[in-house]
């Protein structure tokens, strides 16, 4: 995106990444642009819905965020997940093709693809083979693959990124960290018995404050290479048992950890951490926000809830 005022089209912006978008969007971390989003009912798997929503606002950038994104419910279905994931970006790189298009398409993908990976080979990198478990993981590997096959041919310059972990305030509560601050906040309120009620939190993971990430999609914008494929990720091991304690103490609590069984997931990946190092070289990208900060501003985030 040049310097220019200019329209960023965002897919998926009414999620959790997508939120933070926006509101970075206002602050000009993505520079002077304007955001349109895919209105209400809106359907990337529907073609004519694609080509009138390009057509309509002819943007200068598209972040593309709409995914079918719930892992276990890619088991469930796992044609929605394709439909979705893979025949959405084809028919978003097709209407882009029609238009004309000659601006940048940012494809978030996931780092959910590379699978199970040995501890000798970590930490993951974007040369890491993907071995994806999921239908969801296939989808997301697939549709980079669309990309890049448009981008290889001279129809698109894209660029793929690789989050990993990302967390921070608004988070549902499905996912861990919202939960025991949901849980911690309650104690704090009298709601609770003072435990907390955990699955497994002694996996490790990578994990990356959303507006980091956000940040990250910003530089790629700017200063991304074309074709190129970007882990987004801390580049820090880190268990949910640590960021566990760090939220007790910094909500000043002493309670009890109780695992739950009906918490636990099977989890055949024990530790993971990624390398962002290119994306560093290429754009100068490094995490900003210090874990304990992200710790905090989703306890605070959960006791405004209420």
């Amino acid at each position: 995106m040049s310097a220019t005022n200019s329209t960023l089209l965002i897919t998926g912006a009414n999620g959790f990444v997508g939120r933070h978008v926006l509101a970075a969007v206002e602050q000009g971390v993505f520079g002077s642009v304007d955001a349109t989003v895919a209105p209400s009912g809106w359907d990337i798997r529907e073609p004519a819905s694609v080509r009138e929503l390009v057509a309509r606002v002819r943007p200068a950038a598209v972040l593309h965020l709409a995914a079918q994104s719930f892992v276990p419910r890619s088991f469930e279905d796992p044609a929605g997940t394709l439909a979705t994931n893979v025949i959405g970006t084809a028919n978003l790189i097709q209407a882009l093709g029609e238009t004309g298009f000659q601006g940048r398409l940012l494809y978030v993908s996931s780092g959910d693809i590379y699978g199970a990976v040995a501890d000798a080979c970590l930490p993951v990198d974007e040369d890491t083979m993907p071995h994806p478990r999921s239908p969801y993981a296939v989808s997301k590997w697939s549709a980079e693959q669309l990309c890049l096959q448009a981008q290889r041919i001279g129809k698109l310059d894209c660029v793929i990124a690789r989050p990993f972990n990302h967390i921070g305030p608004g988070q549902g509560n499905q996912f861990v960290l919202p939960s025991i601050a949901r849980q911690i906040v309650d104690i704090e309120r009298g709601e609770k018995e003072a435990a907390i009620d955990v699955g497994d939190i002694d996996s490790t993971r990578d994990f990356t404050d959303v507006r980091d990430v956000v940040r990250a999609y910003a530089a790629m914008f700017h200063s991304g290479r074309t074709g190129s494929v970007y882990v987004v990720a801390s580049g820090v091991e880190r268990k949910v048992r640590d960021m566990l304690d760090a939220m007790l103490a910094l909500a000043g609590l002493d309670a009890p950890i109780r695992q739950d069984p009906a918490r636990l997931r099977p989890s055949e990946q024990r530790r993971m951490v990624a390398n962002a190092a290119r994306l560093s070289q290429d754009t100068g990208w490094r995490p900003a926000i210090d874990i304990n900060t992200t710790l905090s501003d989703i306890l605070d985030f959960t006791r405004n809830l209420k």
